[in-house]
C-alpha cells in the first residue's frame, strides 16, 4: 500500500538500472517475510473483524482504525512468541532446566509502519537482558520500506522538511527533518563504494558536462559539479562518476585526477570524449588518452550562436549552420563558414569569432560517417541527466555542504531507469554507430571474449 503510492520513483530513458538496495533498510530478513497463504478460518476472522467494526461504526484505516489495531496486535503477539521462544517458557510459567532467565516486564515504543502508520507497542524484557527481537529489532523505529520511500522522495526532489510534513499529512507519522537527514545519509557509504567500482576496459565515447549548484562555503555560491556519461561498446550508457569542482575552469591538473580516476578503475582507451568548454580537459586528455579523439558539443555551439544574434533571424542562421556541420568533409565546412562570415559577421561580429575558437574541437567528427556523426553530435545524453539534478537540487536553494550537494545527486543517478526498458531502446539507437565504431577503430577494438 504504502510502496503503491510511490509507484513513480525516478526513472530516465537510457539510463542502466541501478537498483541495489541499502543496507538494513528492511526491517527482517528475506525468509521472514515469505509466509504461507492465509488459510479459509483467517480470512473469516478477518471478514468478521470487519463486520464488528462497521457495526460499531469505527473506521477501517486511519489513526483510531481497524487496520492499527490489527497491526499493533500482529506485532505484540510476534513479540510475546519470540520471548516465549527466547526463554523457553510460557508467560507465567517457571524457568525451565538451569536456566533463571524470566520475563522482566515490557517497555513501551512507537514504531512507524507502512500500512498503519505509528503504531504503538510494549516490547517485552527479559531479566539477563539477552533477548533480541527480530520482527521489531533495538532501537528500530521504521518497519518495512519507509526509508526507502524517505530516500526515494529526497531523490526526487523534496527536501529534509517536505518529506517530514508529507508522513504527518498523510500517514499521521511523526518524523524529524534531522531524521529524514539521517535515513538519507545512509546512502554515503554505498555511494563512495559506487565511485571507487571498477569500469570497463574500452567506452566509445564518453559525454562530459557542468552542473552548477548552490553551496554554503562561508557564504552561499555557485560551485560546479561534473558528471561523465560511458557509453561501451556493448552500447550500455552509464554515469561513470560525479566530481566536484572549485568554481568553473578547472585547471589540467583537476582534470588529470579525473582522468586518472578513471584510468585507476579500468578504463585503458576512449575513442571519443564529447564536451563544451571545458578548460583544461582536452590538454589533460591528450595526456593520459593520447589516442582520444576531442569532440566539441555543436548543439552548444549552435545555442550559443543563437544567443548572439536577433530572434527574428534565428531561423535563417540555423539553415547556414546547418551547412557548416552536415558538410560533407572539413574544406567543405570551412567554405560554409566563410559564407556564414560574410553574411553575418558584419552585423554579429562575434558569431564568427566563436566558431573561429571553436574549429579545432568542432571539426574531428566531419572525418566518420554519419552513424558516428549522430552520436557525437552533442551531449544532450549528458543534458537529460542535467535536468534531472537541476530538478532535484532546484527546490533546496543551497546545500551546507558539498558531500550534501554530491548525495542528493548520486540519489537521482542511482534512480535512473530502474527497469532497464530506456536502456534497451538506447543500445538499438547505438547500433549503427557501434558497427562505424567497429571498422574504423578495429585495431583499438578488444578481443571480442573481452566486450
Amino acid at each position: 500500500m504504502f510502496l503503491a503510492q510511490h509507484a513513480d520513483a525516478v526513472g530516465e530513458e537510457g539510463w542502466s538500472p541501478m537498483t541495489e538496495t541499502i543496507k538494513g533498510m528492511s526491517s527482517m530478513p528475506k525468509d521472514a517475510k515469505k509466509t504461507a497463504k492465509p488459510g479459509e478460518s483467517e480470512r473469516a476472522a478477518v471478514r468478521e473483524l470487519v463486520k464488528a467494526a462497521r457495526a460499531r461504526g469505527d473506521d477501517l484505516t486511519g489513526p483510531d482504525g481497524l487496520l492499527k489495531m490489527i497491526t499493533a496486535t500482529l506485532l505484540q503477539a510476534a513479540l510475546e512468541e519470540e520471548m516465549t521462544e527466547h526463554l523457553g517458557h510460557e508467560k507465567h510459567q517457571p524457568a525451565v532446566g538451569e536456566s533463571s532467565n524470566v520475563r522482566n516486564g515490557a517497555r513501551p515504543k512507537t514504531v512507524l509502519t507502512d500500512a498503519a502508520g505509528e503504531v504503538a507497542i510494549e516490547v517485552p524484557r527479559d531479566r539477563a537482558g539477552t533477548f533480541a527481537p527480530v520482527i521489531v529489532a533495538k532501537r528500530q523505529r521504521r518497519l518495512s520500506d519507509v526509508d526507502a520511500i524517505a530516500i526515494s522522495l529526497y531523490a526526487k526532489g523534496l527536501t529534509t522538511g517536505e518529506i517530514s510534513a508529507h508522513f504527518a499529512e498523510i500517514y499521521g507519522a511523526s518524523i524529524s527533518k534531522d531524521t529524514i537527514s539521517r535515513i538519507t545519509d545512509k546512502v554515503v557509504e554505498e555511494m563512495q563504494s559506487w565511485a571507487c567500482r571498477p569500469l570497463q576496459g574500452v567506452y566509445a565515447a564518453i559525454f562530459i558536462d557542468a552542473i552548477y549548484v548552490k553551496v554554503r562555503d562561508g557564504q552561499v555560491g555557485n560551485q560546479p559539479f561534473y558528471a561523465a556519461i560511458g557509453v561501451d561498446l556493448n552500447g550500455r550508457r552509464d554515469v561513470l562518476g560525479l566530481w566536484a569542482g572549485k568554481g568553473g575552469g578547472e585547471s589540467s591538473k583537476f582534470w588529470m585526477n579525473v582522468l586518472a580516476d578513471l584510468k585507476n578503475r579500468g578504463v585503458s582507451d576512449i575513442f571519443f570524449v564529447v564536451c563544451d568548454g571545458l578548460k583544461g580537459l582536452p590538454d589533460a586528455i591528450n595526456t593520459v588518452f593520447p589516442l582520444t579523439i576531442v569532440q566539441a558539443c555543436v548543439i552548444h555551439l549552435i545555442r550559443a550562436t543563437l544567443r548572439y544574434a536577433s530572434r527574428k533571424y534565428w531561423d535563417q542562421l540555423v539553415r547556414d549552420l546547418k551547412a557548416i556541420y552536415t558538410a560533407p568533409s572539413v574544406e567543405a565546412a570551412w567554405a560554409a563558414f566563410e559564407e556564414l562570415e560574410e553574411k553575418w559577421g558584419k552585423p554579429y561580429p562575434a558569431i564568427p569569432k566563436l566558431w573561429r575558437a571553436a574549429w579545432e574541437e568542432f571539426t574531428p567528427f566531419l572525418a566518420y560517417g554519419v552513424e558516428i556523426r549522430r552520436v557525437l553530435f552533442s551531449t544532450n545524453a549528458i543534458e537529460s541527466l542535467n535536468s534531472r539534478y537541476r530538478r532535484a537540487v532546484g527546490a533546496r536553494g543551497h546545500f551546507p555542504t558539498e558531500q550534501a550537494a554530491l548525495k542528493c545527486l548520486y540519489l537521482v543517478t542511482r534512480g535512473l531507469d530502474p527497469k532497464g526498458t530506456g536502456q534497451a531502446r538506447w543500445t538499438i539507437r547505438w547500433k549503427p554507430a557501434l558497427n562505424a565504431f567497429a571498422v574504423t577503430f578495429a585495431d583499438r577494438m578488444p578481443a571480442a571474449e573481452n566486450l
